[in-house]
C-alpha cells in the first residue's frame, strides 16, 4: 500500500517513446512540473498528451513542445503559447481540439470505465460535423480533418456522442497526499488534476506534504488513492516554486 517513490526520476523511468499522459493543470495553477521535467530527462518522444492547454512557452508541457517531443494534443485552449500555435500551423503535431467541458468528461468518463457518452456541446459545429484541423500540411492546407461524430436525438434534442479518454500515465500535482495516494487540491489547483489522475493506467503524483495514512480525514479527500499508483514527495523548495502567470499591480 505504500506507494511513495524515491525520486521523480524513478517514477517515470519506464515511460516510453509514444506513450501517452493525462496531465493536470490549467495556465500555471496545479501544474505537475517536477514531474514533466523528469519526464523530459528520460528523452522519451513522440509523445501523445490530453491537456487542457498544453503549459505555456518555456514552462509546464511547454518544455516538452519546445523540445519537439509532442506527437499528438488532446486540449481545449492554445491561447497565448506561441510554440504551440507554431508547430500546430506547421503541421509539426496533431491537434484534437475539444470544448473544455467535454475534455473533462471525457477524462472522467475514461476513469470510470464509460466508452462514451452524449453531450450536447458541439452540436451543428465542426465539433460534431467532422471537418476541423487535425493536421495542417507543408503548404498551409489542412492534411487531416476531423471525422463526423455520431449524433443522436433525445426527447427531441440532439446530442453528440464522445468517447472516453484513457491514457498510459497520468501526472498531477496536489497540496496534500499520504502514502496510500490519496490526494488532496488547494483552490484552482483542483482543475484538471484529479479527472486526469482518474484516466491515467498508471498515475503519478507529486504532493507539495506527505503525511502518513490516517491524518488526511476521509471528508477531506478529493482524489482517493485507488486511482494512484506513485506518490512523489517534493522538498520544500519544489512545493514553493509556484509562477504567476500575470501579475497586476497597483499604481
Amino acid at each position: 500500500m505504500d506507494k511513495v517513490v524515491a525520486t521523480a526520476a524513478e517514477a517515470v523511468a519506464d515511460v516510453p517513446d509514444g506513450a501517452s499522459f493525462a496531465v493536470g493543470g490549467f495556465g500555471l495553477s496545479g501544474v505537475p512540473d517536477v514531474l514533466i521535467q523528469a519526464v523530459y530527462e528520460t528523452g522519451a518522444s513522440g509523445l501523445r498528451v490530453v491537456s487542457n492547454n498544453c503549459g505555456v512557452d518555456g514552462g509546464g508541457l511547454g518544455i516538452w513542445l519546445g523540445a519537439g517531443r509532442i506527437a499528438h494534443v488532446t486540449g481545449s485552449y492554445v491561447g497565448a503559447n506561441k510554440e504551440f500555435a507554431r508547430q500546430y500551423l506547421a503541421g509539426e503535431l496533431e491537434l484534437e481540439l475539444t470544448p473544455q467541458g467535454t475534455l473533462a468528461e471525457r477524462l472522467r468518463a475514461g476513469g470510470c470505465g464509460i466508452p462514451a457518452f452524449y453531450t450536447p456541446a458541439g452540436v451543428g459545429t465542426d465539433v460534431a460535423d467532422g471537418g476541423m484541423p487535425l493536421r495542417y500540411g507543408p503548404d498551409g492546407g489542412v492534411a487531416k480533418a476531423s471525422p463526423p461524430k455520431e449524433v443522436r436525438e433525445f426527447d427531441g434534442v440532439p446530442y453528440v456522442m464522445e468517447r472516453g479518454i484513457t491514457t498510459d500515465f497520468a501526472l498531477v500535482r496536489a497540496a496534500k497526499g499520504d502514502r496510500h495516494g490519496n490526494l488532496v487540491f488547494h483552490k484552482a489547483a483542483r482543475n484538471f488534476n484529479p479527472l486526469a489522475a482518474m484516466a491515467g493506467k498508471v498515475t503519478v503524483a507529486e504532493v507539495e506534504e506527505l503525511v502518513e495514512p490516517g491524518v488526511l480525514d476521509p471528508d477531506e479527500v478529493h482524489l482517493p488513492g485507488v486511482f494512484v499508483q506513485r506518490v512523489v514527495e517534493l522538498t520544500p523548495a519544489q512545493a514553493a516554486d509556484k509562477k504567476v502567470e500575470r501579475r497586476t499591480v497597483r499604481a
